[in-house]
């Protein structure tokens, strides 16, 4: 067994979240999403094309996200199995990684609306790759650090992703808006190029935690053969498990709740502002700049806050301040007062996401062999959480024709998660840490 807590096995680790995190904030929330709006536009109309479908853009750009995360949480259970199995998580890490950080690369090529159908695909793939890459990740926690140290180590990793993801960002913003003066014939092409950086900056700084991370030591049995099925057999069995483990079982509920509406936030911000305040793409994509910013902060805070009142208390703070988030969305009407509420976004985004991935590895059983496979229910439900969430905003902005209630709608998801998060338990997430 490997030594836990090696400052250089740790290091290496929060490189990942430096290297994947460029992907979530420039190609899901900010760049591509209104490079996207811009290109897939047929004369003039926002009515697109697809495989013979017509539909808005918009929606078409929803669909394919969505398609992206049923078809991740369909497969992880079975790849994580595999991976448990077979010793060979950081492998499979490996392969989704290189997935991810090519589709980003092949996004350098949507260039018209001619092109719609590559440019979808590479979405879908670039997602698949993100969100496949991350169950093999997030459980290489528990194997590399006691935990004691599981909310530090899982805030900090948090933070590397948001540090690097801004740095590329303001690469990226500098390079198109002075495309002249970097070659490019135009703004579109420094886009382009900036879908490339992405890609490589992503599986460039992989190579460290590949390089470093220690490879799975808990292997059952090497020699067997059909790893398809024991993947499907791991499944089963944590599937199983969770009847003996209440806490656990009621936490993946009460994450399914909140975490579809943090996510659904998260994606949809820049849409609410574009389509409720009619803000313009610049200051929306420095809105989320600032996002980021300041969920770095939030997430070294609300470790400490878990640290001194226990992990269940610091969720159950920031899913009432998402409860107030929600409210005050449907409230405002003004730019700035979307600036303030971006800020405190930020500040529970970053704690919330850390503490999620930190609480559940705490109430995971000890010496498990199975770490991927719990983890791929976390991944999972986390998936699916963004589907559920993601289209009850939609249903409910298409039944009642404004966006302001889907926001409102979303706080019934947080408060069914503090509910459920009432009834657990457990010492490891309810007392503070010794």
């Amino acid at each position: 067994m490997h030594q836990l807590n090696n400052t250089r096995v740790v290091r290496s680790w929060y490189m990942y979240d430096w290297a994947n995190s460029v992907y979530s904030l420039v190609i899901t929330s900010a760049i591509f999403p209104v490079y996207y709006k811009a290109v897939a536009v047929n004369n003039g109309s926002d009515l697109v094309n697809f495989l013979g479908i017509t539909m808005q853009n918009s929606v078409l750009y929803s669909y394919a996200l969505s398609f992206s995360f049923l078809l991740v949480a369909a497969m992880l259970p079975l790849l994580s199995g595999m991976a448990d199995y077979t010793g060979k998580k950081k492998s499979y890490m490996k392969f989704f990684v290189w997935l991810g950080s090519l589709s980003c690369m092949g996004l350098y090529f949507f260039d018209s609306v001619d092109t719609l159908e590559w440019g979808i695909f590479c979405s879908i793939m670039a997602s698949i790759g993100y969100s496949g890459s991350l169950v093999f990740y997030d459980a290489f926690l528990p194997e590399i650090v006691s935990e004691d140290r599981y909310d530090a180590t899982s805030a900090r990793g948090y933070s590397m992703g948001y540090y690097g993801s801004v740095i590329m960002m303001v690469a990226c913003l500098v390079m198109i808006m002075n495309y002249e003066a970097f070659g490019f014939s135009g703004e579109g092409a420094a886009t382009r190029f900036s879908f490339l950086l992405v890609g490589l900056w992503w599986i460039g700084f992989s190579f460290i935690p590949f390089r470093i991370l220690p490879e799975t030591l808990r292997v059952q049995d090497s020699s067997f053969k059909n790893t398809w099925h024991k993947g499907y057999q791991e499944v089963v069995k944590v599937w199983r498990s969770l009847e003996h483990l209440p806490d656990l079982k009621r936490y993946l509920l009460a994450f399914f709740f909140y975490n579809s509406g943090v996510q659904t936030v998260m994606y949809l911000a820049a849409l609410f502002g574009t389509d409720v305040l009619k803000l313009e793409s610049s200051k929306l994509i420095m809105t989320i700049l600032l996002i980021q910013l300041v969920a770095s902060v939030g997430a070294g805070l609300f470790a400490r806050l878990s640290a001194q009142r226990g992990n269940r208390f610091s969720l159950m703070v920031m899913i009432a301040i998402w409860i107030g988030v929600c409210v005050a969305a449907y409230l405002t009407t003004t730019e700035y007062q979307f600036y303030g509420l971006a800020v405190v976004v930020g500040m529970i985004m970053g704690g919330i996401q850390a503490l999620s991935r930190a609480t559940y590895s705490k109430l995971i059983p000890e010496n498990t062999v199975d770490n991927t496979s719990y983890f791929s229910f976390y991944d999972v439900t986390y998936n699916l959480s963004i589907v559920v969430g993601t289209f009850s905003f939609g249903f409910i902005n298409q039944i009642t024709g404004d966006m302001r209630n889907s926001a409102l709608g979303l706080a019934v998801f947080f408060v069914l998660g503090m509910i459920v998060l009432m009834t657990i338990k457990a010492k490891d997430i309810t007392k503070a840490a010794k």
